[in-house]
Parts: C-alpha cells; structure tokens; sequence
C-alpha cells in the first residue's frame, strides 16, 4: 500500500540517515533505495531552505512540525519545491524521524503564474495610464520652453530654457519606454537557434570580460512563427541583465529545449520551445522576486526596471511566458514559445 503513494515517505535515523524510502521518494530523489540508503539526508541535496538543526532539534524532542514551499536543490542541479511534514516515530526502540514529502511545482507554478499575470496586468494598465497623464502635458511644457528660449536675448538664461527642453526630452524616452513598443510585432517563420546566434554575436561585441557563453541547442526544434526582432530585444534584455550581475567572470548559458503539454495564462499548448538563460551569478535578491517583471523595480543602482518588464511584453506578443528560478550562484530565466504547425491566428 506504502509503495503506491504518490506521497515521497523517507525514515531517517538518529544519524540522520536515510533506512527507507518507498517508490515516490526514489522518483523524488531520482535514485533507488540502495543507493539512497545510509546517505545522509543533507548530502543528498546542494542547498535546502529546511535547516538540519530543526531535524536534530525533532529527534531530540520527538517533536514534529511541517514547512510549505521547501526549495530543494540536488547536488546534480535540479531544484524542486514541496511541502514537509516531519514526524518523530519509533522503530525498535530507537527514535526516528519520518519525512513526508509532497512535490508542489506543477501546482504552484500554476497558481502563482496566474497571480502573476492579473498583477503584471494591472500594473501595466496603470503604469500606462500614468505614462499618458504624464506625455501630454510634458509636450506642451517642451514647447513653451522652446517659446521662451526664442524671445530672451540673455545667453544665461537660454542655457535654462535648454535644460529644460533636455529634461523634457529624458522624461519622454523614459515614458516611450513605460508604453512599451508602439510598432506591431511582425511575424515570420524564423529558425530559434540564428536568432540566439546573433544574440551571443552582439554580446560578445560588449565589454563582456571573462564571462563565457555557452550554448546547448537542441536541433530539433522547427522554425517558429515570430517576430524575430522582438525575440532578440526580449533575450538580449534578460542576457545583458547576466552579464552585469556577473560582474566580468562567470558563465552564461544559453540553452534550448522542447517542452511538452504548457499551459500559458490558461491555455495549453501541445508543444512549445523552451529558451533558458542561465548563470552562475549570486542569484536574485528576495525582496525583489515577486515584483522582478513589474516596471522600474531593479536590484541595479543606476538600472531603470524596465529591461525586464519590456522582455515580458514582448513575450506576451508571442502568446509565451517567462519563469524564473534563482538561488545563490544559479538564476534561470526560461522563456516558453509556442511551436505552430501552421501560421496561427494571433
């Protein structure tokens, strides 16, 4: 019965080893019981977020306790999120500890996403709505400064008027930028991989120092119906991104799969192409994870927050989607992209 449950049971002794694992923590771990058996628990994962004090703490007081939404990282790379419910239990009479674990990714992503996506929404409608407030009376302040600059005589008084007409013209690139693109994408069948090839061709033209770009294709993906210039914009976005939080060392990987059965803002797509942006950076700061998409939210100094935000409506176009996972010295930023048969009806 124990080994039909889709729920990962784990028993870890005093030494906080693991004696069993039925057939969900194997898939769980990706490993059998023979190999999973007498393997510390903390060495089975690169990084955890459940501390292994509370485990010690738990088997010392037979006490119990539960902790929602674990980040999990293997030593092979993969991550997971799952709920825990720890039980202190006793088997011949020693004292034990008892693990359920229940992977929640699929549905969280699910849930999350859709937050995500009314929240991104009602910020982009409100930042638009500003954005507009904001570019008229800005074009008639420009022209009553061009006005004035014409009558005065005074050079010291023109170089005023100029910095305010300068001012003006920096508040309505910033406020073209918050409206996003105003020319309608233009659709086309493109192969991915040149697409990405002229990516890595132009940031490898920037002052990029010893970072390396790495590519891991997969050949089989068919031409996609996109704008390939958008597609750029939004990678490039996101890789440049890399490229200064690496600070001039580290790698950056550009990695493309198929994914199948995607679900996107309600809708699933039988296949879609996968684009992940990796690198070995310090990872995403917390306070900024939940808002990293809205416009001018940034972890830079002198960034404006709109490098992402643009990425993510340019993705929007293409009917996709943009994830993201970050711990530290790993964040992973995947696009999804539907793959049509046939010319789609947008």
């Amino acid at each position: 019965m124990i080994s039909q449950l889709s729920l990962a049971l784990v028993v870890l002794d005093s030494e906080l080893k693991v004696r069993y694992a039925n057939p969900a923590a194997e898939a769980f771990f990706e490993q059998s019981l023979n190999q999973l058996q007498g393997h510390e628990l903390r060495k089975l994962f690169l990084q955890s977020s459940i501390e292994t004090q509370r485990l010690v703490n738990a088997l010392r007081d037979r006490d119990s306790f539960s902790d929602s939404e674990v980040q999990v990282i293997f030593a092979d790379g993969r991550h997971s999120l799952a709920d825990i419910t720890v039980s202190s239990i006793e088997h011949q009479g020693q004292p034990m500890l008892l693990l359920e674990i229940k992977k929640i990714d699929h549905l969280r992503r699910i849930s999350q996403e859709n937050q995500l996506w009314a929240q991104q929404q009602a910020a982009r409608e409100l930042v638009r709505g500003l954005a507009h407030e904001i570019k008229n009376p800005l074009g008639g302040l420009r022209g009553a400064a061009q006005l004035l600059e014409k009558q005065l005589e005074d050079a010291e008084l023109r170089e005023f008027t100029g910095l305010i007409i300068e001012q003006a013209d920096r508040l309505r690139n910033l406020v073209d930028r918050l409206l996003g693109p105003n020319k309608p994408p233009s659709f086309q069948w493109h192969n991915l991989h040149k697409v990405l090839e002229k990516i890595r061709t132009l940031l490898s033209l920037d002052e990029i120092a010893d970072v390396q770009l790495v590519r891991d294709y997969d050949p089989s993906i068919p031409e996609l119906w996109i704008d390939e210039e958008k597609i750029q914009q939004a990678v490039l976005n996101i890789a440049r991104n890399a490229v200064q939080v690496l600070e001039g060392k580290g790698v950056i990987r550009f990695v493309t799969r198929i994914e199948r059965q995607v679900t996107i803002h309600g809708k699933r797509y039988p296949l879609c192409a996968q684009i992940k942006i990796i690198d070995n950076g310090p990872g995403i700061p917390e306070r900024l994870k939940d808002t990293l998409f809205y416009p001018m939210v940034t972890g830079k100094q002198d960034g404006t927050g709109l490098g992402l935000s643009i990425a993510q409506n340019l993705i929007d176009h293409h009917r996709g989607k943009i994830e993201v996972e970050s711990w530290p010295g790993h964040t992973e930023f995947t696009i999804y992209l539907p793959i049509d048969k046939k010319e789609p009806s947008l």
